[in-house]
């Protein structure tokens, strides 16, 4: 039986192809069926280049109608499908361009100069642009293909795509996503939070992120039905769509700038039926504030990159404020202390999961696979959480200092280790404080070497040379010394109180 993921996407297709799937911002329409064809002439001309299924495929390029069918075309295709950052620098690029090792990049404009410098270092042959506006030389290039395609049959643990999460260490892991990791999650979430066939999607998260490639676009494509299709979230153009729309997803980011809106209320948002919060904890305040003006609940969830979602709070019932709700239907979650057995309700522990939507490992990294699982098939998610008697799972920490900041992952030790290469530098740490509007925000605290004067303005234009901009400090403090325990090690959970006013 074909476990295409594809295949499971086009049996729920409208009858009517010429239903839309997109409804882009300047009024365009893309149909099904030309997604069809499209994705088909996309997946026939990477073909024509010698790509065989299980080749990666890199893409970093911003959000367009074209970039989601090159999505669906390398699905068609048995290629695996490798997301990038559009913020990632020549360095982080080239680290994963050597350790995936894809036959195929599709570039943005801008980074093309050094991309075509690392294709060329790692032999990479095929390299193309693909603007925000849906043009460039892959376009072009494919445009002669011919529109027929037959989705190549794959089987349920064929990987459908790499997604890289950074590490402790600095060193970022490529999580191996199958086909079925993505069919059964897709499945669950259509169904768990009540897709029909009224239902129109805003969407207004990137494409290179789970929760708007996978979560967002999984959804609407299971359902058949539309979405409405932004580059980037724009809180008076989302007011406007709520008109005619039913779902919205988003980070809290984005209800926080709804929340300044001063047109958000229950007038504005009438015929919505269901708001959802990811990626990042939403405030309590946010959560409240968000049901006072406009009577809708926001409903929280949980999950990774190496997972998929996780938990949700319900469709039907309480969505409890500062909770991620019950395991998904098919996932097993878990809280265990430090010997692995159980928590009591009410007990903080490590949370750990078990399911078809969990990824099968780290792309070459066998040794890792065997820390990150235990014994009976539970994936160490490393977050710690406790369960209420009643069964709704908060998370209340990260044990690994992840910083989620608008969304996006930051791991603390990625950040010391750019800062710490910089002149005048002796030592760094990086810690997460409260921001209102990102959830989190990457704050810096460092040590001058003997002599030297860091000065805060030109650390962080260093930084943003080296690292996305969503990992570069918002503030870099110049310390005398970092405060340590008696074994020497930094004591982050003092420098987090020290700076979670600023």
């Amino acid at each position: 039986m074909d476990a295409n993921l594809y295949s499971l996407f086009e049996s729920r297709f409208p009858k009517d192809r010429g239903a839309p799937l997109l409804i882009l911002e300047e009024g365009r329409r893309v149909s099904y069926a030309e997604a069809e064809a499209t994705s088909a002439r996309y997946a026939a001309f990477l073909t024509g280049l010698g790509l065989v299924p299980g080749d990666r495929v890199a893409v970093q390029t911003e959000k367009s109608a074209e970039a989601l069918l090159l999505y669906l075309a390398c699905l068609r295709a048995g290629f695996v499908y490798l997301p990038l950052n559009t913020a990632y620098q020549e360095g982080e690029v080239g680290y994963f361009l050597g350790n995936a090792q894809p036959r195929a990049v599709i570039s943005q404009p801008r980074s093309l100069g050094s991309t075509q410098a690392l294709c060329a270092q790692h032999d990479i042959r095929n390299l193309f642009v693909l603007d925000e506006d849906g043009g460039g030389s892959f376009t072009a290039a494919a445009r002669s293909a011919p529109e027929t395609f037959k989705t190549v049959e794959r089987k349920p643990d064929d990987l459908a795509a790499i997604l890289y999460t950074s590490g402790t260490t600095g060193r970022s892991k490529g999580a191996m996503i199958s086909h079925r990791n993505l069919a059964s999650n897709a499945d669950v979430l259509h169904r768990y939070w009540g897709f029909g066939p009224t239902d129109v999607l805003v969407h207004m998260l990137p494409l290179f992120h789970v929760h708007g490639l996978f979560v967002a676009c999984h959804c609407v494509l299971m359902n058949g039905t539309a979405m409405r299709f932004h580059s980037k979230f724009d809180a008076a153009r989302a007011l406007a769509d709520f008109k005619e729309s039913t779902v919205f997803m988003g980070v809290p980011t984005f209800y926080t700038r709804l929340l300044a809106e001063g047109g958000l209320d229950r007038d504005a948002c009438s015929n919505m039926r269901l708001f959802i919060s990811g990626s990042a904890p939403l405030l309590a305040e946010t959560h409240a504030e968000f049901e006072r003006r406009t009577g809708q609940r926001i409903l929280e969830r949980y999950g990774m990159t190496e997972t998929g979602m996780l938990t949700s709070n319900p469709l039907e019932g309480e969505r409890r404020a500062g909770t991620v709700g019950f395991p998904l239907p098919g996932t097993e979650v878990r809280v265990v202390d430090d010997t692995g057995h159980g928590c009591k309700p009410g007990d903080i522990g490590h949370i750990q999961v078990r399911g078809p939507n969990v990824l099968s490992g780290y792309w070459r990294l066998p040794e890792k696979n065997k820390e990150e699982f235990t014994a009976d098939g539970y994936f160490k998610t490393g977050d710690v959480g406790t369960f209420s008697k009643d069964g709704y799972l908060s998370i209340v920490g990260r044990s690994k200092d992840l910083i989620i900041t608008g969304g996006y992952n930051v791991y603390p030790k990625e950040v010391e280790l750019a800062l710490d290469e910089l002149p005048g530098v002796q030592e760094s740490a990086v810690v997460g404080v409260p921001h209102p509007d990102f959830g989190e925000a990457v704050t810096a605290v460092v040590v001058a070497k003997p002599g030297a004067k860091p000065v805060e303005s030109e650390l962080i234009g260093a930084l943003k040379q080296r690292l996305a901009n969503f990992k570069v400090p918002k503030r870099v403090h110049v310390v005398d010394e970092l405060p340590r325990n008696t074994m020497g090690k930094v004591q982050k959970n003092v420098l987090r109180d020290r700076y979670s006013g600023e």
